[in-house]
């Protein structure tokens, strides 16, 4: 008896391996991807016995496609995304939301004269690649200020959305994200002007996800690291500076700690889902709905389908 209560005393003295979790973002690190940083510096992931290897992608596309190929566990996509992924077949469920609105913005300079969208006629209108997706958000903003998409020219101008427009290449432009863009115009010396995407008649949607491999779902690993994921958003939330020192200190040289990340971390901080792992299911298929019947999707899939709540 002695024995075995000597090696069971052992045992239980041994440290326990934290279960690795590998998870790739949707871009390089920045505020909207707080909660995951927080949680991985204040050592939030390890207290729920995970060891979370994040990385960024080289390119940007590839991140649900890994996971969906059985290369990592988890990553961070878009819920529109997300649901074009699911409706072309790859094996995605949405495990939690960072991002719970929208970020998303049509955007003009302050004092040029638009003073809604409708004021964008025969203009020209920037976008970043994606036509499909941009042309119905667009073009249902349009509508919903008695135009068409026929009424403005879009210019695929790739990446340089606020150069662009500050350089009057464009007369607007889509895509630009209202807690980024907005600050870097004003560094430049610019004021922008954002028009709201869903409240010009675009449905709302969650703006950053984590989806993981549907055909291998750890409920388990998955309730541990929501959960840790709250606890960041509670702690970003009711401590902010606290929590904006410990994103920057994840990169040693200091690269995260510029004016434009200052700047758009308290914008991103009303944005964080407080209880990521919830997810509203009649919203999630509205959004389908309206990528459907805007024939982005071929078909409509049912979002309790891909969802893990």
């Amino acid at each position: 008896m002695k024995k075995l209560i000597a090696v069971c005393a052992l045992l239980l003295s041994q440290p326990v391996m934290a279960e690795k979790v590998t998870l790739m973002l949707d871009w390089f690190v920045n505020p909207d991807h707080g909660p995951l940083i927080v949680a991985q510096q204040k050592g939030l992931f390890e207290a729920q016995g995970l060891e979370v290897e994040i990385t960024e992608p080289a390119d940007p596309s590839m991140p649900p496609k890994l996971v969906a190929a059985g290369r990592f566990d988890l990553a961070v996509t878009y819920q529109p995304q997300l649901i074009r992924d699911v409706v072309e077949g790859l094996p995605l469920t949405r495990i939690s939301t960072l991002i719970a609105t929208p970020l998303n913005t049509l955007m003009v300079l302050d004092g040029k004269g638009y003073n809604s969208v409708a004021d964008l006629k025969g203009k020209k209108i920037g976008f970043p690649f994606d036509g499909g997706l941009v042309d119905a958000t667009v073009g249902t903003m349009l509508r919903n200020n008695g135009l068409t998409i026929d009424d403005v020219e879009m210019v695929n101008v790739g990446w340089s959305l606020s150069a662009s427009l500050a350089s009057g290449k464009v007369d607007a432009i889509y895509g630009a994200y209202r807690n980024f863009e907005m600050h870097q115009l004003s560094m430049e010396g610019f004021k922008g002007k954002a028009f709201y995407i869903e409240e010009e008649g675009v449905p709302p949607y969650d703006e950053l996800v984590v989806v993981a491999n549907s055909n291998k779902l750890d409920r388990d690993m998955i309730a541990r690291f929501n959960r840790a994921v709250e606890l960041a958003t509670q702690y970003t939330v009711n401590h902010p500076q606290e929590a904006w020192e410990l994103f920057k200190s994840y990169d040693d040289g200091n690269k995260l700690d510029t004016e434009l990340n200052r700047n758009a971390w308290k914008d991103t901080l009303v944005r964080f889902a407080l209880r990521p792992q919830a997810a509203d299911l009649a919203r999630y298929d509205n959004y389908a709905k309206f990528l459907h019947d805007q024939k982005v999707i071929s078909k409509l899939p049912k979002a309790a389908d891909y969802i893990v709540q």
